[in-house]
């Protein structure tokens, strides 16, 4: 009697169980979300930096949206044209050559450079510190020099140097999260062999920047002068580069009187570092 208390409820609950096994089993199938079978191929394709500098919360959500026809097969800026023509041939589509960029931080005005309008003691955060007036700086253009880049940098490509950010070259990836993060907007994607670039992006009179910064482009129009490839033009009292026609000849650097443009040579690997 006494067993049969013990087993009869024990094989009621197997009974049980196992049903609920089935209807869950037929369930999972009836109610199962269909997914097509190149977006894990996709996912593996991506490099899982998870950057978001596709646009996409990750390379899961990116991968989706590639195979709906959502986003281009080239929308990985990390992975570059290799992952974009690997994932092109999972497609069956022919994807143009995508060219790598680099992040270039366009200010040069460091805390021997810049002239300063007070004293910053709060968080150390540029965002915190632009709604003080714009920074510390006198320059309302210049790099703030808190590192909220640096932070935000998935690959610890940005470190500070004498109160300006500075990229490392065989770290970036040009996913283009600093650029999204500085409230000066001066970082800037440029393509990773252009070896010339105006580290200013001050659009003041050069009266008013000689008093802000001891090397701020004065838009003198010197180097538009003697650019023979008609890559540089002054626009706003700010000289620029089109890095379509620059051919990376370095006159410009030679002649400007500011030594604003920098210059970058070639190492093994095909980096760049400043010389």
């Amino acid at each position: 009697m006494e067993i049969s208390m013990i087993l009869i409820p024990a094989a009621i609950l197997a009974a049980l169980g196992a049903a609920f096994g089935i209807l869950l089993a037929i369930a999972s199938r009836a109610f199962a979300v269909k997914v097509d079978e190149r977006v894990p191929l996709v996912r593996d394709a991506l490099p899982g930096a998870n950057c978001g500098g596709c646009g996409y919360s990750g390379c899961d959500a990116l991968a989706t949206a590639i195979v709906e026809g959502k986003a281009p097969c080239g929308a990985c800026p990390v992975g570059g044209d290799p992952v974009a023509q690997q994932i092109g041939a999972i497609m069956g589509v022919s994807v143009e050559k995508k060219q790598r960029m680099r992040a270039q931080v366009m200010c040069s005005g460091g805390d021997s450079h810049a002239t300063k309008k007070y004293v910053y003691q709060g968080a150390s955060d540029c965002l915190a510190a632009a709604r003080l007036a714009g920074g510390d700086k006198l320059c309302p253009f210049g790099c703030i020099g808190l590192g909220t880049c640096a932070s935000a940098c998935p690959f610890d490509a940005i470190h500070i140097e004498n109160g300006v950010a500075a990229i490392d070259y065989r770290k970036c990836e040009g996913c283009g999260t600093c650029v999204a993060v500085c409230p000066k907007q001066l970082i800037r994607l440029i393509p990773y062999d252009s070896a010339h670039w105006v580290g200013c992006m001050s659009k003041e009179k050069g009266g008013t920047v000689t008093k802000q910064c001891k090397v701020g482009c004065i838009g003198c129009t010197m180097c538009q002068k003697v650019c023979e490839a008609g890559a540089i033009t002054v626009n706003s009292f700010l000289a620029q580069i089109d890095y379509n026609k620059c051919v990376d000849c370095g006159k410009c650097v030679d002649k400007c009187p500011r030594h604003i443009i920098w210059s970058a040579e070639r190492q093994e690997g095909g980096l760049f570092i400043h010389r």
